[in-house]
């Protein structure tokens, strides 16, 4: 006699679940990602206050701005993970279960790969408008009191993008942002892959919270490395204005030249340390919760065995 398939929760639930975990993490590193984004725009236009490295940012921003201000665009960062990974890890997850076989195996390892950057593409562009409000609220903080936008929450923001600067304005930068999600997932599938399975060949490393965190932080070294340029281009982007009927920057591509030819071309790693620090246990802690809530979900509703 077949045995019978495990109940699996609806697809419904996947994509709650998915956003939820995303969001757990982001509470505890928005001040990371405050940090890299102001480190992205320091050197900005004519922008003279700069930030010598992480820490210094840091130490300026709670000296400056307090505690709270390290928090600062946290409602933005919460409903692009609501947005942005709900519909990432959502989309994968069921994409996986259509192309799998019909005993459940999984398919290959290039499928994974497409159905990823597939996947992160498609929530990337359901993301930019939390994505661009979210550069906004963090980027304000480091403007003379006179040219601040003063968004009170996320909603606030995109209420006056919309209605100050045209409702495609919330997707500004979607190219470069999509472009960044496609390569942030497949570094990260292939890194992430290959990490795991090289700590566990070790003999020092079992399959476990350990092996995960140390692999998803090798992975996020590769990712960072490879992801940084395009999301200095999507951040500066989603922050330009427009002055006297032109914008700062035509695009992604004259960011990067303007970014090398004023700054240097290691400017393009600028928030390196923030982002790296913050993309590793954000992973780790974005797959805690879901199988958390997953567990809790078999156990509470389907009653199932644990």
């Amino acid at each position: 006699m077949a045995a019978e398939r495990p109940q699996s929760s609806p697809k419904a639930v996947k994509f709650l679940f998915g956003g939820l975990a995303g969001m757990g993490a982001t509470v505890f590193v928005q001040p990371l990602d405050l940090v890299k984004n102001r480190m992205q725009l320091s050197g900005a236009g004519a922008r003279t206050r700069e930030y010598r490295s992480s820490f210094h940012a840091l130490g300026s921003i709670l000296r400056h701005e307090g505690v709270r201000g390290i928090y600062t665009g946290l409602s933005a960062g919460l409903l692009r993970q609501a947005t942005y990974t709900t519909t990432r890890l959502g989309m994968y997850t069921v994409l996986l279960e259509r192309l799998s076989g019909a005993d459940g195996t999984p398919p290959g390892f290039l499928t994974k790969a497409a159905v990823g950057m597939s996947a992160g593409a498609t929530g990337a562009f359901v993301g930019t408008p939390a994505e661009v409000a979210l550069i906004r609220m963090t980027a304000d903080g480091r403007l003379p009191p006179a040219e601040r936008r003063g968004y009170r929450n996320v909603f606030d923001a995109l209420l006056r993008i919309v209605r100050e600067e045209g409702v495609l304005t919330l997707w500004r930068g979607c190219g470069p942002t999509m472009a960044r999600a496609v390569v942030v997932n497949a570094a990260q599938l292939a890194s992430y892959s290959q990490s795991k399975q090289f700590l566990l060949d070790s003999g020092y490393f079992r399959d476990d919270i350990l092996c995960h965190f140390c692999a998803s932080m090798i992975s996020g070294l590769v990712t960072t490395a490879a992801s940084m340029p395009v999301d200095i281009a999507k951040t500066r982007i989603q922050n330009m204005r427009t002055i006297d009927g032109k914008p700062e920057y035509r695009n992604g591509l004259d960011v990067l030249l303007k970014v090398v030819r004023h700054e240097g071309f290691f400017s393009l790693w600028k928030g390196f340390t923030p982002y790296y620090a913050r993309l590793g246990p954000h992973t780790v802690l974005t797959f805690i919760f879901l199988e958390q809530m997953n567990a809790a979900y078999r156990r509470f509703v389907l009653r199932a065995a644990p």
